[in-house]
């Protein structure tokens, strides 16, 4: 895990992008001591891929990928903690806003998680089981 420390003091958390804010005290050679604090912003440039059973996800793409896709554009849906089949009659790619689903491929023991900044594609034809276990809401485009 990587991490920028000041006076032993974890400020930003590169992996997981936490931010904190924190106080020290410098090292003086008199007895007064002054507190400063120090805040620390980072916006991750690169975002982490990966496919699996043809479904592509990208989780956290920076906002200038959103806006060059026009995803806020994009009509919305949502659906309550629910279990049901589906089928892709053409391919979807959409952006989860909110919640937790775990896609099953037809014919697979193993299934794929998304969740809240994964922007995700599914391939036409492919035929699943979705299994949400927090309310969904997503943008979505086909084709």
């Amino acid at each position: 895990m990587a991490s920028l420390c000041v006076n032993n003091s974890v400020v930003l958390n590169i992996r997981t992008q936490t931010i904190h804010q924190r106080s020290f005290l410098p090292a003086t050679t008199n007895k007064r001591r002054r507190r400063i604090s120090v805040t620390i912003a980072a916006e991750s440039s690169s975002s982490m891929a990966t496919e699996k059973f043809g479904i592509k996800i990208e989780k956290n793409p920076p906002e200038s990928t959103l806006t060059q896709l026009g995803i806020r554009n994009w009509p919305k849906w949502s659906c309550p903690p629910s279990k049901f089949p589906w089928t892709y009659s053409d391919k979807e790619t959409c952006y989860l806003l909110e919640g937790k689903v775990k896609v099953t491929p037809a014919g697979s023991e193993e299934s794929v998680e998304i969740g809240p900044g994964d922007l995700v594609v599914f391939p036409k034809g492919m035929s699943c089981t979705w299994d949400v276990t927090v309310g969904v809401d997503k943008h979505y485009n086909f084709g």
